[in-house]
């Protein structure tokens, strides 16, 4: 773990999550103790007891009615969110609708709980956060899992920069905004967003414009694990693959479910591995 004494930039990472937590939660829970020196904090309506909770997991109760009436005030319309993965498309307005919660830290992320933290301070350093004022952990798209934003104005105002954003925000479907609008495979066969059909200007679309522009210095780089595999490995706060790749998160979008036999380890081990038959002490 990091020293608690060095002076880092600070970092938060906000995720909104309505409903009962799901089985991989635990997981999520004990990687964060890992990251100390950041914090993470929940917006839900759940308020069932978490065991193991590390004080950097912050928990705020807000129900999806006043997240919108947050939403109404702040932006100066009636947003649609009538389900709660309708909120992915607002990730990048948290900086700007959750002002009031995070204007103590120097950074903050949209990020979510589908995920097994490594070390973040491992990849996100002092010299990248010196440099960058938007880091994402994919090198071909803004990431919805996982983003950092610098906590200026600018910044926490970026999504305005996209002419569709109040079409976003007002309408029912799901547009994949915070990420690419869906352009996932022609962007990571190396198309450029502004090649593709431009149904919606994403956060992808926005970011790689301002820094055309030359208004924004952006980060991109591929720093995470994917997809379901037998060769991930989490080892004392780090997420390894093939016993050789570091990541900075291991992302279980496909794995939760994909994996046969969710195990739920109590007290959670030092080192397990995911494999699709289920969590395991012992490499498979």
């Amino acid at each position: 773990m990091k020293n608690r004494n060095v002076k880092y930039k600070s970092i938060a990472i906000i995720t909104c999550w309505y409903g009962p937590y799901p089985w991989y939660f635990p997981y999520f829970v004990h990687s964060c103790l890992f990251s100390p020196t950041v914090d993470f904090i929940i917006i839900t309506d759940n308020e069932e007891f978490i065991p193991n909770k590390p004080k950097n997991i912050k928990i705020i109760y807000r129900t999806l009615e006043e997240i919108k009436e947050i939403a109404l005030e702040k932006l100066g319309f009636v947003v649609n969110i009538d389900h709660p993965f309708k909120l992915c498309d607002f990730k990048p307005a948290y900086g700007f609708l959750f002002s009031h919660i995070l204007n103590e830290y120097d950074f903050w992320g949209h990020g979510d709980i589908d995920i097994v933290y490594g070390n973040i301070r491992e990849f996100m350093i002092e010299e990248l956060l010196n440099v960058y004022d938007i880091l994402s952990s994919r090198h071909d798209f803004i990431t919805g899992s996982f983003c950092l934003y610098k906590n200026n104005q600018q910044m926490n105002m970026l999504f305005m920069q996209s002419r569709d954003y109040k079409k976003v925000f007002t309408n029912a479907e799901h547009f994949c905004f915070d990420e690419c609008n869906f352009q996932f495979i022609p962007l990571q066969k190396g198309y450029s967003i502004f090649d593709l059909p431009n149904e919606i200007e994403s956060m992808t679309y926005v970011v790689k414009k301002e820094e055309r522009e030359g208004k924004l210095n952006p980060f991109f780089d591929f720093i995470i694990i994917e997809g379901v595999s037998r060769k991930v490995k989490w080892d004392k706060g780090k997420i390894i693959y093939k016993d050789k790749f570091e990541g900075m998160y291991y992302n279980l979008i496909r794995y939760k479910v994909a994996c046969k036999n969710p195990v739920i380890f109590n007290p959670i081990p030092e080192t397990f591995y995911f494999h699709p038959r289920g969590i395991t002490i012992t490499p498979q």
